[in-house]
């Protein structure tokens, strides 16, 4: 299935405290299990304005519904073409 990096536009996202990162992470969830188990979310990075986000889903209107009904948004949508670590070097 192709995995997504979503960004996501959210002046101030670094300075968020734990429990609003707790809630933006339950609302997601909460979503994600009303969408089934063909959506998951992998990892997040937070990041001064904007928060990176790593999905599974098949295709990319399943992220842009997941923003949609979780109220956050998803102002760019990337499909993965391959992934690179240091052993990709070897």
């Amino acid at each position: 299935m192709p995995k997504y990096v979503i960004e996501r536009e959210i002046p101030g996202a670094g300075k968020l405290s734990a429990e609003q990162l707790k809630a933006v992470s339950q609302t997601s969830c909460d979503v994600l299990n009303k969408m089934g188990p063909e959506i998951q979310w992998v990892q997040s990075f937070v990041t001064a304005d904007k928060i990176y986000c790593v999905y599974i889903a098949p295709n990319a209107d399943m992220i842009r519904e997941h923003a949609k009904q979780g109220g956050f948004p998803a102002n760019t949508i990337n499909e993965v073409a391959t992934v690179i670590d240091p052993t990709t070097a070897e």
